[in-house]
């Protein structure tokens, strides 16, 4: 077996195997994350090519998003019935299905159900959720770090294709553009298939960071069903921190992924900018996210975690104020793409935190997965949402200062979660969902 190979070798070199699976979740992440970016390189091609209006592309792409976040909290039960190789074994094989089959789409349909449809659930089964349960799963100290690593490849896969995706656009059409993608899909799924296992225990090991003596927790997941995720939102219904953190993440996907990712290049292309430097543009955030997203780790490792989401959402409700006034020059752009890209997905790690810690680690990636179904929800509305403006007003000024607006009221309210910094025990919601969902 050459998991349980590797497994040995690194151990005699001192390297827990558990590097090695967030290794391979970081590019299962950052694949599912190119494919969500690629679209957004594409809303004028295929509009000139199909007749398709912009509201019309963007309707179809918040259909990706709205599944993308719904099917998350599912993913949890996924995992702990079919394991984690053979649910990102499935993802990957799917988003290849998807590009390749995209290559010969003529109707509307056809992109609903390509991109919409298959592109969501295929990207959710490869989200923050397997983050989540990587990290628990495999590392007992470390974790903050861990996950920032692992989130940063969110938007760094979303960003930094699409210079390359731009590039083959301009130069031979956006079919071009879905090749290295399908390419990537398949050698990724054959990493995984080779070398993912889904817990220490398969190799004889235990979580990185954990002590010998300690009691590793019980395989309660495994006796999970599908109406669980229902029973373990019922359990947290009247609870003030979840609801803060979904509204905030809502923010956090509206302003990010709905507004920008799927936007940007059209938005530059009004102002005269071509898509390959408004691709570049997008790159250099994804260069700026991967080093905030860390950072971000290593900070709510240490610090109160609520602060890190204040200072998060301001300086970036205060980045989406300038944008317009930017003149969309490369100085502007770039003073945009710094302050921006330093958090685009920098608000996940605290997030986590703050999540795991109120309500347990047992239950952290079903909750993670309904509040980043919430995040999805603001991606879908304001991609559809950013599309309608362009479309009835000829700019997408409105949107961006709303999505401003909305990033300064989460920076405020992520003060009000009774959960005081990083280092808090579980309080009793944890306690109420086990009783629920036992």
């Amino acid at each position: 077996m050459l998991a349980l190979k590797l497994a040995q070798a690194l151990e005699r070199r001192h390297i827990h195997y558990g590097w090695v699976i967030a290794a391979l979740t970081f590019l299962t992440i950052l694949t599912s994350s190119a494919m969500l970016g690629l679209p957004g390189i594409l809303l004028q091609p295929l509009s000139e090519e199909f007749g398709w209006s912009t509201d019309q592309i963007s309707g179809a792409l918040a259909l990706r998003f709205v599944l993308y976040g719904l099917m998350g909290p599912f993913v949890a039960i996924l995992i702990s019935r079919y394991g984690l190789r053979r649910t990102m074994r499935a993802a990957m094989m799917m988003m290849a299905l998807g590009m390749i089959l995209a290559v010969f789409m003529r109707s509307f349909w056809q992109l609903v159900l390509l991109w919409g449809i298959l592109l969501g659930i295929a990207t959710s089964l490869a989200a923050l959720v397997l983050g989540t349960i990587v990290t628990n799963r495999w590392f007992e100290s470390h974790r903050g770090v861990v996950i920032g690593v692992l989130t940063s490849s969110i938007a760094t896969g979303q960003l930094l294709f699409l210079p390359i995706g731009a590039w083959l656009v301009e130069a031979y059409g956006w079919r071009s553009a879905l090749y290295p993608l399908f390419g990537l899909a398949l050698f990724v799924g054959l990493l995984v298939n080779s070398l993912v296992r889904d817990q220490p225990e398969d190799l004889g090991l235990r979580p990185y960071g954990s002590m010998a003596d300690t009691p590793l927790p019980p395989p309660s997941l495994a006796k999970m069903s599908f109406m669980t995720p229902l029973r373990v939102l019922y359990a947290v219904r009247a609870d003030r921190t979840f609801w803060i953190l979904s509204g905030t993440f809502f923010v956090c996907g509206l302003s990010t992924s709905g507004l920008i990712q799927t936007h940007f290049i059209s938005l530059c292309g009004d102002f005269g900018l071509s898509p390959i430097p408004a691709a570049s543009v997008l790159s250099m955030m994804g260069l700026f996210d991967l080093v905030g997203t860390v950072l971000s780790g290593w900070l709510a490792d240490r610090y109160d975690n609520r602060k890190l989401l204040f200072w998060y959402y301001g300086l970036r409700g205060l980045s989406l104020f300038w944008l317009p006034h930017s003149e969309f020059t490369f100085y502007g752009l770039s003073l945009f793409a710094m302050f921006y890209g330093m958090d685009w997905i920098a608000t996940v790690p605290p997030t986590v935190r703050l999540a795991t810690n109120a309500f347990g680690k047992e239950h952290a990636g079903i909750l993670i997965g309904w509040i980043f179904a919430i995040h999805q929800l603001g991606a879908g509305l304001a991609a559809y949402a950013a599309g309608l403006s362009r479309t009835m007003m000829l700019t997408y000024t409105p949107a961006i200062y709303a999505a401003g607006i909305t990033c300064l009221l989460a920076a405020l309210a992520v003060l009000w979660i009774r959960t005081p910094g990083a280092s808090a025990p579980p309080r009793a919601p944890a306690r109420v969902v086990a009783e629920k969902t036992a």
